[in-house]
């Protein structure tokens, strides 16, 4: 029998890892920004401490998860798909099953609700793949907020019907055509649309990266990942995992699903990276598995850069991990040895893609077949009575065209 709800809920663990006075994990993290950003940052970060301590916000946010999200999800035994790899039991945790598709509603969800109580009425996000730009649309719309979503060019054509879903939910979607026309770029400019309108303004950033607070405040919203899955372990299968698989862009997919599991020192922990065309090809956006260290967005991280120390344009299929930074968490939990980094290049992510589709009868977002594509991996290294969990972020239909344009097919 299945735990409820009220046993899962949002509330945050106050003995949780959480970054030092200056927002660092580590040497990771911090506050990189002009000094117009400082008032905001220390004003966001004030309200974030302040409400999730909050009775009747807390209240609000876990009937929002229950009622709009449709949480808890489920944990799926993948049977046919762990027959066809061999070796370990496959679990999926089932955030495609989430309202918009995608573990995103969760954060959203969290930081709209921060936003009106604020007193914020104008919300802005970066989107990539276009699943946060979804759900900050949605968001927005059910609290009648005007939303703004900043999307690369490239990640437009290649997501185009995302960008129809936020347009129908009342979103202007702002085209971003410099750079690599990705998602580094669409972050760049709703910095500076942040730094333009700071007093009227809510920034929803998308994922577990940029400058204090959002590392850890995008982490604690998505958690509820891992507080569900972490009961459900215990519940129905009476053990823990012997190891979680996500994978990884900016980190909060991963970060949310690892975060409760932190000190249970017994489970692996595993982040996906997308590989692109190969690590030695440098058409990759494999940040923790070839990058180093520096500055980008306000964090000091790992990332992509040249010799001049320039960001190298970045590559990948999936358009969610396109992106040459990482969450400062996930660099700590790097150089500790507490999570493993791997890449996964687009060939095996389209294997695993077709895999899960075939034999399961669930298609999954481009972002979430790399982290499928190493949980295949693992489970064959692995004997029949251990269980690997995958992290199932997203589902598939935004990829569609993609995946039939890649295989020269016309829809």
């Amino acid at each position: 029998m299945a735990k409820p709800l009220a046993d899962m809920q949002a509330t945050f663990d106050p003995g949780a890892v959480m970054p030092d006075a200056s927002g660092h994990f580590g040497v990771y993290g911090g506050r990189f920004v002009s000094e117009t950003l400082m008032p905001a940052l220390e004003e966001l970060e004030m309200a974030w401490r302040r409400y999730i301590h909050d009775p009747e916000f807390m209240q609000r946010l876990d009937k929002d998860l229950a009622e709009f999200v449709g949480r808890p999800s489920p944990i799926y035994f993948a049977e046919n798909l762990t027959k066809a790899a061999g070796g370990a039991k496959i679990l999926l945790k089932r955030e495609d099953l989430n309202h918009t598709g995608a573990h995103k509603i969760n954060n959203t969800v969290g930081q709209a609700l921060l936003a009106h109580a604020m007193g914020k009425r104008r919300v802005i996000a970066e989107t990539g793949a276009g699943q946060h730009g979804v759900a900050s649309a949605t968001v927005a719309a059910r609290l009648g907020m005007e939303c703004v979503v900043y999307m690369g060019a490239d990640d437009i054509e290649r997501q185009s019907p995302n960008v129809f879903r936020m347009k129908l939910m009342g979103a202007t979607v702002v085209s971003v055509d410099t750079g690599s026309r990705t998602l580094k770029d669409a972050l760049n400019e709703a910095m500076r649309d942040w730094v333009t309108n700071v007093d009227s303004t809510f920034y929803i950033l998308g994922t577990a990266a940029g400058p204090h607070p959002y590392p850890a405040m995008v982490r604690d919203f998505n958690a509820i990942v891992g507080r569900e899955a972490r009961a459900q372990m215990l519940d129905q299968y009476g053990v823990l995992p012997d190891a979680l698989v996500a994978c990884v862009g900016g980190g909060s997919n991963a970060l949310g699903l690892f975060h409760p599991f932190i000190n249970d020192t017994d489970v692996k922990m595993v982040g996906v990276e997308a590989a692109g065309r190969g690590l030695s090809s440098e058409e990759h956006s494999a940040t923790l598995c070839a990058g180093r260290v520096g500055v980008l967005h306000g964090s000091r991280t790992y990332l992509l850069d040249d010799d001049a120390g320039q960001i190298r344009d970045t590559y990948s299929v999936s358009a969610g991990l396109d992106y040459p930074g990482v969450g400062p968490e996930h660099a700590w939990l790097k150089d500790i040895g507490r999570a493993e980094y791997v890449g996964i290049d687009d060939q095996q992510a389209m294997e695993a893609f077709h895999m899960l589709s075939r034999t399961e009868g669930i298609i999954p977002a481009l972002e979430t077949a790399h982290g499928v594509a190493y949980g295949i991996e693992l489970a064959r290294e692995m004997s029949p009575d251990q269980i690997v969990l995958i992290n199932l972020s997203g589902r598939g239909d935004k990829d569609i065209n993609t995946v039939a344009r890649l295989e020269g097919i016309t829809l």
